[in-house]
């Protein structure tokens, strides 16, 4: 029986070769030419090349042919005959992007979709899909913002960014919030348990046994929680009783407390507590920037890791559980490292405000 001579690879094409039947930015189409060049290169049979690919034999033929005359760029695809269809890409974009990206009013829908706009302009979805992706246009996603209006934001923001990157020498930096009206929910059957071939699974409806609000303080330097405590309400009563807590865990010393803007925060009797106690300064963060405050980094995770996927049969099983899953967490607690200057921070607010918010 004839067999084909083994094919002859260029210099250097070997490595690409292995590189485009890994898939490594080729499509399954290249990634199966490769196979046929490499294994025709090792002497194997065309038949026995296209049971191996599952290509015909004439198939086989055509790559090995096409990359003898041209190399690398013979098993690229040919050009089509006849003439390429002209999409006018900026009549896509520029229609796209009308009034703000805003379908007209009588045709009732939000926003724009692939179809919709093809059936507009007379092209094919596909088409209309491609050039999105080619300008990174994307219509059916939707980003929140919200701009502070807080006269003092930069110096706010100077004053946190500066504790967490130059903490003064001597003293203890700890950020504090409340995670409020944490529900104690229960399922209505018990989970289904993670199997082999099938995940977890829960009823979708549940019973409330009401609610807890965590009070809970970070500490800068270690990521540690250095104070936690549920209650029931978060009014300034709360708040003064969490303060002392803090500053019994950190006695004798130096504290400045991070804290947001909310109003129990600035109470009467914070202010007459903080009085007597000089040691404790309290810094806000500008309004509508809860995210310059770490503990919620802190609120984050345990909602993730303890709260969302929990189930529980009363408040006291949900408040059992923060304080077991807050153990656990301090021993492998690490800083959260602050890294962005207050002058980066004001320099990309300022350019968010330049966005065009017309209403």
């Amino acid at each position: 029986m004839y067999l084909a001579r083994a094919l002859v690879l260029c210099d250097g094409d070997l490595s690409r070769l292995e590189a485009l039947t890994r898939g490594h930015g080729a499509s399954a189409a290249m990634a199966s030419r490769a196979r046929v060049v490499l294994l025709a290169s090792a002497g194997v049979s065309n038949v026995e090349i296209g049971h191996r690919v599952n290509l015909s034999r004439p198939s086989v033929l055509k790559w090995r042919n096409r990359y003898g005359e041209t190399g690398l760029d013979g098993l690229k695809n040919a050009p089509r005959p006849g003439r390429a269809p002209v999409i006018d890409e900026l009549a896509v974009i520029s229609e796209t992007l009308a009034d703000s990206g805003k379908p007209p009013t009588e045709l009732g829908i939000s926003h724009w979709s692939v179809r919709l706009m093809a059936d507009r302009l007379g092209i094919s979805f596909a088409s209309v899909g491609r050039i999105w992706r080619k300008w990174n246009i994307q219509p059916h996603r939707l980003d929140t913002f919200k701009f502070s209006t807080d006269p003092e934001l930069e110096t706010k923001l100077r004053d946190v960014v500066g504790l967490y990157m130059s903490p003064p020498e001597n003293a203890v930096v700890v950020s504090v919030d409340e995670k409020s009206q944490i529900q104690a929910l229960d399922r209505t059957r018990p989970d289904q348990p993670l199997e082999k071939g099938r995940q977890a699974a829960r009823t979708h409806d549940y019973k409330r046994n009401g609610t807890t609000t965590l009070f809970a303080a970070l500490k800068i330097a270690t990521g540690k929680l250095s104070a936690d405590k549920c209650y029931q309400k978060h009014t300034n009563k709360e708040f003064v009783d969490f303060l002392g807590l803090v500053a019994d865990a950190h006695p004798e010393v130096e504290l400045h407390v991070v804290c947001d803007n909310y109003a129990t925060h600035k109470h009467a009797n914070v202010k007459a507590w903080l009085a007597e106690n000089p040691r404790v300064t309290l810094h806000f963060t500008p309004t509508s920037c809860s995210w310059l405050n770490m503990v919620e980094i802190f609120f984050g995770i345990i909602t993730k890791q303890a709260i969302r996927r929990g189930s529980f049969h009363s408040v006291d099983d949900l408040e059992a559980t923060i304080s077991a899953y807050i153990a656990s967490y301090n021993t492998r607690a690490t800083p959260f490292i602050w890294t962005k200057t207050a002058e980066h921070l004001i320099g990309k607010i300022n350019r968010k405000r330049t966005i065009n918010t017309r209403h």
